[in-house]
């Protein structure tokens, strides 16, 4: 297959189009203005809502995985308005472009969270639940109806509800060890919050799983069978790493810190199950949290 990947030098992005590549599969990434391009790759421009159909005809697979940064400065108004516009703008261009080849692609994957709910406390939390309230949860609905547009025109679309991506390579994960290794480590407020998390290679498999699978489309929930409450994973990280976890964060410390993104960030609870997964018998191979950190963290060693 012809796979175009936008996004492809973040963090699943580098290690979806490495895996596919091995797959035997032709993959180009879709070039923002400035970067360099390399032989299969296809230059376009979000901002200015341009890109060749010529260019991008005959690609049998779509996977849109552009946005900015979450989780990387406070939420301010202007903040608040690059990450709606780095999503629904970029997704909005490309599919606008999908629609308009004379052979449609196979499939169209756009990226997603599971931000999409809201805090939802202990309920369990399916592709069929309704989204939330919050900025996150609208942001992400918002992204998600654009993303749409593409299966009412007849492509196969899959929107993958990523949930906490856990890999010693980037991401979070390392992130969140180092105020253990300093022995400063623990759950943030009251580590009653359920979070959702998987494994980056299982990630990556159910991205293509959504590619070669026609069976598969609409929301998909990525995240592995067995969520934990934020004290539990404190714990297990902690017992992981040999270092203590008895050093809370107050809620009202990372909100102050934070502000605004502290909620749906670190203390929202989002319990949720891949239901469209494993109806599709796919095969995690990191179904438990304990296992996925002596994995890890062994590997990063």
């Amino acid at each position: 297959m012809r796979i175009l990947i936008s996004g492809a030098s973040g963090f699943v992005g580098v290690h979806l189009a490495a895996a596919l590549r091995e797959g035997g599969h032709s993959v180009g990434r879709l070039v923002r203005p400035g970067g360099v391009l390399a032989p299969g790759d296809v230059p376009w421009d979000p901002v200015a809502a341009t890109i060749k159909l010529e260019s991008i005809e005959g690609t049998d697979a779509f996977v849109h995985l552009s946005g900015a940064s979450i989780g990387d400065r406070r939420w301010t108004a202007a903040r608040k308005a690059i990450l709606r516009s780095s999503r629904l703008g970029s997704t909005r261009v490309l599919v606008d472009a999908v629609t308009r080849l004379s052979r449609k692609p196979k499939v169209f994957i756009c990226a997603s969270a599971i931000g999409y709910y809201g805090d939802r406390k202990d309920e369990i939390l399916t592709e069929a639940s309704e989204p939330g309230t919050d900025f996150l949860a609208l942001l992400t609905r918002d992204w998600e109806a654009e993303a749409v547009r593409a299966e009412h025109a007849g492509t196969r679309t899959v929107r993958l509800r990523f949930g906490l991506i856990l890999s010693s390579e980037g991401g979070a994960l390392p992130r969140m060890i180092l105020p253990f290794k300093l022995g400063a480590g623990g759950r943030f407020g009251s580590g009653r919050q359920w979070m959702s998390w998987i494994a980056l290679e299982d990630a990556i498999q159910a991205a293509r799983l959504a590619i070669s699978n026609d069976a598969v489309s609409g929301p998909v929930n990525v995240v592995a069978p067995e969520p934990v409450r934020n004290a539990e994973f404190a714990r297990v990280l902690a017992r992981a790493l040999d270092r203590p976890a008895i050093f809370p964060a107050p809620a009202f410390a990372l909100r102050l810190a934070l502000g605004e993104m502290a909620g749906p960030l670190l203390l929202s609870s989002q319990r949720v199950h891949p239901e469209k997964l494993l109806g599709a018998k796919f095969a995690f191979r990191f179904s438990d949290l304990p296992m996925a950190f002596d994995r890890l963290l062994h590997r990063q060693s």
